[in-house]
């Protein structure tokens, strides 16, 4: 039996029985449509977090920094090692760890500091002390006016650099170079004059606050103003590539023990890689678990699949007969039956794979509502997985109809035509 021919004799069934072939299709279309709505949202996570990262640097990025507080034993308590970094360490990780390619003092507050400009209007954000590298480390571009200079570090200017949501709650679209703004920290307050303003960078994820809700000032100025001391309280480095971040990590770490008594347990160093992997494990957890809960719907629209296919053999007995009567071979019979199947549940897969979009879309919808950190939730469905779904759906016809199909081939047409 020509495939055309299978095909027009399957279409022909499918229509004699409109209500229960769209019962049927429907349980396909639901099924394929989770799965698909799950896997877009589970690989929209993923890019998230992607995302996120490349905000703080990628993952060539580690950070050594001095924590408040350490474990010893199983007890947390408070860091009294009398070990600080300092620029020191910054410069000679610049110049002696061959891995590294760049190295940057940052000392930081994250947020509560007040921010005032000249008219009285005012915004809560974060400041970071850093040096010229920052932006390099970071990746980060200027939306107009210059990023700090060594000149600035050397002279502990009070110059300072706005992120974007700093900028717009002060001066609204308004251009910023040159006015002045006010930090208070504590009860110190100093006046700031503005060279500068970064590209919008948004929310990160995992730490919970926006990087344009952050101002930038030269380290020394930080360190004289504000904390009174040279320390610092943590080093960006950035390594020469992913594959050499660990021996950037040894190399760094070895010489911050030479140059600290080989004393290297007041601080730590966080991995960009490590943060990831583990964020990206939950996400894949995240996928299999959604996937496995839409896959037992798909799972119950094949079985409902193989029940259509069974009351139709059941219902054409008769044809069978008379096909196999009049020459049909069994295979004809098998192809007959199959190709009705495999057409079911194609339709359905194509019909799921647009359902399935939307789904997606409202269910990124969704996240963001629920996760209000993240500005986006993209639903990705790449193409890959639009042809595995309609592939799928096949393979699901074949399982689920070739029983039924294999029932019908296997009647005697002597009994078949007997049969009421």
């Amino acid at each position: 039996m020509r495939f055309v021919e299978a095909s027009a004799i399957a279409i022909r069934a499918l229509l004699r029985n409109k209500l229960r072939a769209f019962l049927t299709l429907l349980g396909i279309v639901i099924g394929i449509s989770s799965v698909l709505a799950m896997i877009a949202v589970g690989e929209g996570a993923t890019k998230v977090l992607i995302d996120d990262i490349k905000k703080q640097g990628g993952l060539e990025v580690f950070t050594f920094y001095r924590p408040s507080y350490i474990w010893k034993g199983n007890r947390r308590v408070r860091n009294r090692i009398p070990e600080h970094f300092d620029y020191g360490d910054v410069l000679a990780i610049r110049e002696e760890c061959p891995s590294v390619k760049v190295a940057v003092p940052r000392i930081a507050t994250w947020v509560g500091v007040l921010m005032q400009a000249r008219d009285g209007s005012h915004t809560r954000g974060g400041y970071n002390g850093v040096d010229p590298s920052y932006i390099n480390a970071m990746e980060w571009d200027l939306q107009e006016g210059r990023f700090i200079s060594d000149e600035d570090v050397e002279n502990a200017m009070k110059v300072v650099v706005l992120g974007d949501s700093i900028a717009k709650d002060l001066f609204g679209e308004g251009p910023v170079l040159g006015e002045e703004i006010k930090i208070r920290r504590h009860r110190t307050s100093e006046r700031f004059t503005v060279i500068g303003r970064l590209q919008a960078r948004g929310h990160s994820f995992k730490f919970g606050v926006s990087w344009d809700e952050l101002v930038f000032i030269p380290f020394t100025t930080a360190q004289q103003r504000f904390t009174g001391t040279d320390s610092l309280r943590s080093i960006i480095i950035r390594a020469n590539s992913l594959e050499a971040v660990d021996t950037a990590i040894a190399e760094a770490k070895a010489l911050i023990r030479k140059r600290h008594r080989n004393r290297d347990e007041f601080f730590t160093v966080f991995q960009q890689r490590a943060a990831f992997s583990s964020l990206s494990n939950v996400s894949t957890i995240l996928k299999i678990a959604l996937g496995s809960i839409a896959g037992f719907s798909l799972l119950v629209g094949g079985i409902g699949v193989m029940n259509m296919m069974l009351v139709a053999v059941g219902e054409r007995t008769r044809e069978i007969g008379l096909r196999k009567a009049m020459g049909a071979k069994n295979a004809d019979i098998l192809f007959q039956f199959l190709s009705e199947s495999i057409l079911l549940c194609s339709i359905g897969g194509i019909l799921g794979i647009g359902l399935g979009i939307f789904t997606s879309q409202g269910m990124s919808h969704l996240a963001i509502r629920i996760v209000k950190v993240v500005p986006s939730w993209p639903a990705v469905i790449s193409v890959e997985w639009a042809l595995i779904s309609v592939l799928f759906s096949g393979v699901l016809g074949i399982s689920f109809g070739l029983y039924p199909a294999i029932k019908a081939m296997r009647m005697s047409p002597i009994d078949a035509l007997r049969s009421e």
